[in-house]
């Protein structure tokens, strides 16, 4: 292992000392990397104190596409709605998704419920019936004792909803749970609801070891963690679009009913087969995360319950679903998320508010509706070129103008290589090839307008 690429008091140095440390040692231009890495936060030094402030030992940024679907009609009213991803096609294909359904009345969503969990997981030798008989009296001492952490939100029309104690010895021995609901309006939440969890395993230890009910032995309590979940299936909203089979339109060689069954089918498919729902819902989550980075929500944790929602009957499925009954096609999806759109990145983050003022500055409620209907969008979209002139068509148009760019191709050339390979395999050779191959003509026709 070599010394000089281990140190000790990283995190103390400056932004400028951590780069000049990281570039010496790891990299074998650090002049030019240097120059790179500051060129994107040299232009707006005030921005980026803020950015800084996000996360630790920051030396420079990363950059990803911010691009805007247009065209979304939800519940009646229209939406440009800002996806930051890199993958190509995604924005394409929402946007061209919403342009279809907006002539066929549209996205509905509905919200279903706003619920958020949160757990005090904690070890106890005591008698749980001694606990349950005098549990009304715990529940008022724990809401007692939070009450300057919850009067802002409850003002809000916000607090602690519900608190269950749930017995878990049967699978762990001598534990125990505080399964605690909230509601957090238009936050997230996930400060508010860890420092009420805090207190209430500080609550519950000195309400324990207090009440005259509990012997010596029963007034030892072990709290484990405190903690939000990120699991919040009551947290969910609910997007669809129906529309009578024969208004589907038509779709290369097949007609409107035959699209109808066959995109019924390739759903039911994802229901039942989990190599298939696993890509399937990758495909919604696309839209998804697009829209909850382009907002300064958190995609890691949406992703990781939206998951764990997929498979709560014991079998990964598919999220959304399709029916095609008495003539009328309708394709939805129930999703949980836990958004804000006050608190946390995004009133921080200087493009995160300009996504949420390209968006209404709606309530959390409503960007709920916003992003699901954008992972449904994505979602038709994808399952619509699967089933009719496959997927790679609008994937490999953006993978040949990257190819291009790699190569340093001219407008010209690039004009002239999308017309060539709308018939042909784009690969990596091929497209070599073919500039090759034009770029070896244009220099033979010089060398000929020379010798004349």
């Amino acid at each position: 292992m070599k010394k000089e690429k281990i140190i000790s008091g990283f995190s103390k140095l400056s932004k400028r000392g951590k780069l000049r440390w990281i570039v010496q040692n790891f990299f074998t231009d650090p002049e030019a990397v240097a120059r790179e890495m500051k060129s994107y936060w040299l232009k707006n030094e005030d921005q980026q104190k803020v950015l800084d402030g996000f996360s630790e030992n920051t030396i420079s940024n990363y950059y990803l596409p911010y691009g805007v679907a247009p065209n979304f009609v939800i519940n009646d009213r229209p939406y440009a709605v800002p996806m930051v991803i890199e993958e190509s096609s995604v924005v394409a294909a929402a946007s061209s998704a919403a342009k279809y359904w907006m002539n066929r009345g549209g996205f509905r969503a509905q919200i279903i419920n706003t619920k958020k969990v949160g757990q005090v997981h904690f070890s106890w030798k005591g008698n749980i019936e001694n606990l349950r008989s005098i549990f009304i009296e715990l529940d008022t001492a724990l809401r007692e004792s939070t009450l300057h952490l919850t009067s802002n939100m409850e003002k809000r029309g916000g607090g602690i909803l519900d608190i269950e104690l749930l017995d878990m010895t049967d699978l762990e021995p001598d534990y125990y749970q505080l399964r605690v609901t909230f509601e957090t309006c238009d936050s997230m939440g996930a400060n508010f609801i860890n420092s009420i969890l805090e207190e209430f395993g500080r609550t519950l230890q000195l309400f324990l070891a207090t009440h005259p009910t509990f012997s010596e032995q029963e007034q030892e309590v072990d709290i484990i963690m405190a903690i939000l979940s990120n699991y919040t299936p009551e947290c969910l909203v609910r997007t669809w679009v129906e529309c009578p089979v024969s208004e589907l339109g038509q779709f290369p060689g097949m007609d409107a009913a035959t699209f109808a069954d066959k995109f019924a089918k390739a759903i039911r498919i994802a229901r039942i087969d989990p190599y298939r729902a696993t890509t399937h819902n990758k495909g919604i989550f696309n839209g998804i995360d697009a829209v909850v980075l382009a907002t300064a929500n958190d995609f890691r944790a949406i992703e990781a319950c939206g998951h764990a929602f997929a498979a709560r009957d014991g079998q990964y499925r598919s999220l959304s679903n399709c029916t095609v009954k008495n003539g009328v096609f309708k394709f939805w999806m129930d999703m949980p998320l836990a958004v804000g759109t006050v608190g946390g990145l995004t009133n921080l983050h200087p493009v995160a508010k300009r996504s949420l003022e390209l968006l209404g500055n709606p309530s959390a409620h409503e960007l709920m509706m916003i992003i699901a209907t954008t992972g449904l969008a994505q979602n038709f979209a994808a399952v619509r070129s699967l089933v009719t002139t496959g997927i790679q068509q609008g994937h490999m148009k953006m993978h040949l103008l990257n190819i291009l760019n790699h190569m340093e191709a001219s407008e010209k050339e690039t004009e002239r290589a999308i017309t060539h390979f709308e018939t042909e395999v784009v690969t990596f050779t091929g497209v070599r090839d073919f500039l090759n191959n034009i770029r070896s003509k244009v220099g033979q026709e010089v060398k000929v307008t020379v010798k004349k």
